[in-house]
């Protein structure tokens, strides 16, 4: 007998557990053979207000460990700075606390980063985020000066290494205090040429989301913005299965489903299109996505009746709800296994039906 696809009805949003539950009775009685795949279909929903962003300065010549668009969990490594070797041989004759701010124009074309002597003490206010303008002092002391007006986006504690060469000119090294190793690097150290004073300096993720990179032009900031998952279908799950009276009866009894979506008292069977969106939505099936020409003309209106031509509800007909001028998007009510269900879909996936 062929597997087939079928909704059960779960307990308000219990539907994770009712297919964790349904998983579980399906291992311990051996049941595996008549029961397929069952998906509690979810959507990404991006929360991209300026508040939610996490944001990751690093250099350009920084590794990225991470591409935009791709998902996030807090502790993921998210790029590697490169490694600080000695430039050439020598002694090493200060190692001091230092502070690295950064200041970029606002338009972004412009930074310059200040080492300031942890000594002078940062005026108040000097913090990431912050404005600034050009004249304005960086330190207590006022011996240095903002020379241009914009934003401060980078402020954090670095060890200062002068390593003297043999020549007597002195090389300047800045190490970030999280991958300093006093052990490696101290007053009175001989270095040789190329050897290694720190590991490159590794950025995590403090928060999950979805990651965009974006090329500033004196640097990269790693963006990630906070997600959360949203049920499609609140109240089912969809189920494969052989359908018989026993497996009737094993499912509709595990705790947290209330029984199969029915029509006359028999379970109804999914059509082919139907369990193909569930499939799509689930990420277990690919479709192509058919380009139309780049000119769009918006020539729709509330209660137009259209038919979706590609994505996950290919196929499928409905009526117009919103239109989203700006970005182009239609909200059109579809009808899935007997009920209405609004999707979001682009103006050059739908065509109007006259």
């Amino acid at each position: 007998m062929k597997k087939k696809w079928f909704i059960l009805r779960t307990m308000a949003g219990f539907e994770q557990t009712a297919k964790e539950n349904l998983e579980a009775k399906i291992r311990s009685t051996g049941f595996e053979r008549y029961f397929g795949r069952i998906l509690v279909p979810e959507e990404t929903i991006l929360d991209a207000t300026s508040k939610s962003i996490k944001r990751f300065a690093v250099s350009l010549n920084a590794k990225l460990v991470v591409k935009s668009g791709a998902d996030v969990e807090r502790g993921d490594l998210l790029a590697e700075e490169p490694p600080i070797h000695a430039r050439h041989s020598g002694v090493v004759v200060n190692v001091k606390n230092y502070r690295k701010v950064t200041v970029e124009t606002i338009d972004r074309k412009y930074s310059k980063t200040y080492f300031l002597p942890e000594g002078s003490k940062l005026e108040t206010g000097i913090k990431i985020g912050a404005r600034i303008k050009q004249g304005m002092p960086l330190t207590k002391d006022f011996e240095h000066i903002c020379e241009l007006d914009g934003k401060i986006v980078e402020n954090e504690r670095v060890k200062r290494v002068e390593i003297q060469r043999e020549d007597g000119e002195i090389d300047i090294y800045h190490i970030p205090l999280d991958v300093y190793d006093s052990q490696k690097v101290f007053k009175g150290k001989q270095a040789k040429n190329g050897e290694l004073l720190a590991d490159g300096r590794k950025i995590y993720a403090t928060s999950g989301g979805r990651v965009e990179i974006v090329d500033l032009g004196t640097r990269k900031e790693i963006r990630i913005a906070k997600t959360h998952k949203r049920r499609l279908f609140p109240g089912y799950v969809f189920v494969e299965m052989m359908m018989n009276d026993e497996t009737w009866q094993f499912a509709r009894n595990v705790p947290s489903i209330i029984d199969f979506v029915s029509s006359g008292g028999q379970p109804l069977e999914m059509k082919p299109r139907e369990a193909r969106v569930i499939l799509r939505l689930a990420g277990l099936e690919t479709y192509e996505e058919k380009m139309k020409p780049i000119k769009v003309e918006l020539d729709f209106h509330i209660g137009d009746v259209v038919k979706i031509t590609s994505g996950p509800f290919e196929d499928f007909a409905g009526v117009v709800k919103e239109i989203d001028a700006e970005k182009q998007e239609l909200r059109v009510a579809v009808t899935i296994f007997g009920r209405e269900t609004p999707v979001t879909v682009k103006i050059s996936e739908v065509e109007r039906i006259q």
